[in-house]
């Protein structure tokens, strides 16, 4: 995987200023990551506790699984495709609260 630069001018255009783009990009990678966490590990959690027998046709069976989930695009990058392609919901707290007054 080589290393790719990124248009920070478009992530300031789509947020409005970079920095925060930034840190929008890192909280939805960040979700990403934890919800195929889960996901990965509610998979695997089937093949517990079955006999030695069996425990070979079930590593296979795992290991696909595995794969699966190492073939799909890194959680940042995916974080960068929705923001780019506007598919990330965010808001700023700080801008409610002054509404609210």
């Amino acid at each position: 995987m080589g290393v790719k630069s990124l248009n920070l001018e478009k992530i300031q255009e789509t947020t409005g200023n970079v920095y925060e783009g930034i840190v929008i990009l890192s909280k939805r990678a960040r979700q990403i990551a934890a919800q195929e966490k889960m996901e990965l590990d509610e998979k695997l959690k089937y093949f517990e506790g079955f006999e030695d027998e069996e425990e070979y046709t079930f590593n296979e069976e795992q290991e696909r699984i595995t794969k699966e989930y190492e073939a799909r695009k890194h959680p940042t990058q995916r974080s960068i495709n929705e923001l780019l392609e506007d598919n990330i919901y965010y808001r700023k707290p700080e801008s409610e609260s002054d509404d609210s007054h």
